[in-house]
């Protein structure tokens, strides 16, 4: 039975290169290039370092991949022995499994990340290869909850990981801050607005008028037709209209920027919805010359009933834009001025017809770059805590989480290191960074269902048991009280979980890359998760088993594998960088 396997080893190590080299040349079918980009990573360490599928030989050979494996394996045996990077090859199913040679491949992998330090896992793959990402996007004058959270951390993380491996990046917060609603928020202000309350709770009081206008529409609908005309005059430049948009866009932008500097996020661009207002025209001109717009029942929409889908509106009755028109105005400005290789939506998946019809809209525009858009879709987040009050719509406010967490954590470091210098520093770091971990750690498709106790549980899983680990092997190398050194003797890495260890920080980059093309930072999570898990099970086997402690009483040994505890720290602290974490030095 075949091994089951991992990502593909995209990887430019010796190991990986000769693994490629020496396959192309008993396999006519592929040249070392095509080898290289198949190559996989056994999921069981036992099984080797490297794995080569056969399966795709199946059909031209027409054998079995077994047979296939074996007789690669047996013709690779004379030149594997003869090798400089690996020490043995063999067929297990349908794969050929290569390991290389153990010392070699630890003194490679310890020392390139302890000399690349922070950079290591970056690559320069994606260079000139610019990524834009649309994400966050809250609506002006309503309250960050955490709605909000999932497209803000995903994004973040996202942006952070393309940038590791080379690319240029934008991101991009498309801040709610035009349409209809803004009319409703006018009059609101006009018949109940208090200049002392906006100053002193700006957001809060903004979000509180505007719930108060819907609550009054409902016994007096002519609210609604002037919320519509007091939009009409916001579109049409009202110097009046105009200044107090602004108010509250300027107020509300400043409160979102304080819950982002909490959370580490940050932006290359806050061009919002009004920042299209003067380039929805000349795409509303080209629909019309193309034949793609049409008028129904005074609105105006881009008929897509030959796909099965409903209209994408442009225009309303009362001649009010709408998003979607906004949305097309602003993927063409991006890409004017980007020129992006992808640009990206991290959107909920309540969104996708919105984004299908998006993408088809463009295409019909004539737009060939519409194939290189992405609705990178998301489930929902949800929180039971009976600590956490819901305003009107059941929104659960971001800030009442973090702030829950923190207090969470703090009673918790109370309890298990009372001494801990910088005790409220730590308990903010850990307590945001248990929350941005739970929700990364999610498989983006799916809701993520907070609960409190894995949270912040130190245990395996969690985001606190990663940073834990961290702060854990930080404490090892102090200890150490010597300088890290590299030029150690790497033979003395004799036992098989120090070469798993090896073995998982090896793979570091593939991760980043794969989190990359699918979109995935739940894999970086998984990764480190993974990665704690196996340096933590050596920590605790040295405390049972002197032999195997880390500061052993031999120097040498205490030598190397302080090198490859200090490696492991700092692939774990660039992993929480990426993730949008800290990583506390003492816990």
């Amino acid at each position: 039975m075949a091994p089951p396997t991992t990502t593909p080893a995209r990887s430019q190590s010796p190991f990986a290169a000769e693994v490629a080299t020496l396959s192309a040349a008993v396999v006519a079918e592929w040249s070392s290039e095509a080898v290289a980009a198949m190559l996989e990573i056994p999921s069981d360490p036992e099984r080797g370092d490297y794995a080569l599928p056969c399966f795709p030989l199946a059909r031209e050979r027409r054998l079995a991949p077994p047979k296939i494996a074996a007789e690669i394996a047996d013709q690779l045996k004379a030149k594997v022995a003869g090798s400089e990077w690996l020490e043995g090859v063999e067929a297990a199913g349908g794969y050929v499994n290569f390991r290389v040679k153990g010392a070699r491949f630890a003194q490679y992998v310890v020392g390139d990340i302890l000399a690349r330090g922070d950079d290591c896992g970056r690559s320069d793959a994606g260079t000139g290869q610019t990524i834009v990402i649309d994400y966050s996007s809250p609506n002006i004058a309503k309250m960050f909850h955490v709605g909000h959270l999932r497209s803000t951390l995903v994004g973040a993380a996202l942006i952070r990981v393309f940038g590791h491996l080379g690319h240029p990046t934008v991101g991009v917060n498309h801040i709610g801050d035009w349409g209809t609603q803004f009319g409703k928020l006018l009059v609101a202000w006009d018949l109940w607005g208090e200049s002392d309350r906006l100053e002193s709770h700006p957001v809060e009081y903004l979000y509180e008028l505007y719930v108060r206008f819907h609550k009054e529409a409902k016994a007096r609908p002519d609210l609604e037709e002037r919320a519509r005309d007091a939009f009409r005059l916001l579109e049409t430049g009202d110097p009046e209209a105009r200044k107090l948009w602004q108010r509250f866009r300027d107020c509300s932008l400043e409160e979102f920027g304080r819950i982002y500097s909490t959370l580490g996020v940050e932006f290359d661009s806050f061009a919002g919805e009004s920042f299209y207002e003067d380039k929805m025209q000349p795409v509303l001109d080209r629909l019309a010359q193309r034949g793609l717009s049409t008028t129904s029942r005074d609105a105006l929409i881009v008929d897509l009933s030959d796909l099965d889908w409903p209209p994408m509106m442009l225009r309303k009755q009362d001649e009010a834009t709408l998003y979607a028109t906004r949305d097309l105005a602003a993927a063409i400005y991006r890409h004017e001025t980007y020129g992006f290789h992808k640009l990206l939506y991290v959107v909920g998946q309540a969104q996708e017809l919105h984004f299908n019809q998006l993408f088809e809209v463009l295409r019909r525009l004539g737009y060939d770059w519409a194939d290189d858009c992405e609705h990178v879709m998301f489930g929902w987040v949800k929180f039971k805590d009976q600590h956490l009050s819901s305003r009107e719509g059941n929104v659960v406010l971001l800030d009442e989480v973090l702030n829950r967490a923190v207090e969470m954590v703090d009673s918790i470091i109370a309890e298990k290191n009372a001494d801990l210098e910088d005790r409220a520093r730590v308990a903010r770091t850990v307590g945001v960074g248990a929350v941005i971990f739970a929700d990364l750690a999610t498989r983006r498709i799916r809701d993520v269902n907070f609960d409190w106790d894995e949270v912040l549980s130190f245990d395996h899983g969690s985001g606190p048991y990663v940073m834990y680990t961290h702060a854990r092997l930080t404490r090892i190398v102090q200890k150490y009280g010597r300088p890290v050194s590299t030029a150690v003797d790497y033979e003395r890495l004799t036992d098989p979980a120090e070469r798993a260890v090896v073995q998982q920080l090896e793979q570091f980059g593939r991760q980043l890359q794969t989190v990359a093309e699918r979109r995935e930072p739940s894999y970086l999570c998984s990764y480190l998760v993974d990665l704690t898990s196996t340096v933590n099970g050596d920590v605790q086997r040295g405390a049972k088993d002197p032999s195997l402690r880390i500061l052993a009483d031999d120097p040498d040994v205490a030598a190397v594998r302080v090198a490859l505890v200090a490696a492991t720290r700092q692939v774990l602290k660039v992993g929480l960088d990426l993730l949008g974490m800290g990583a506390p030095e003492r816990m």
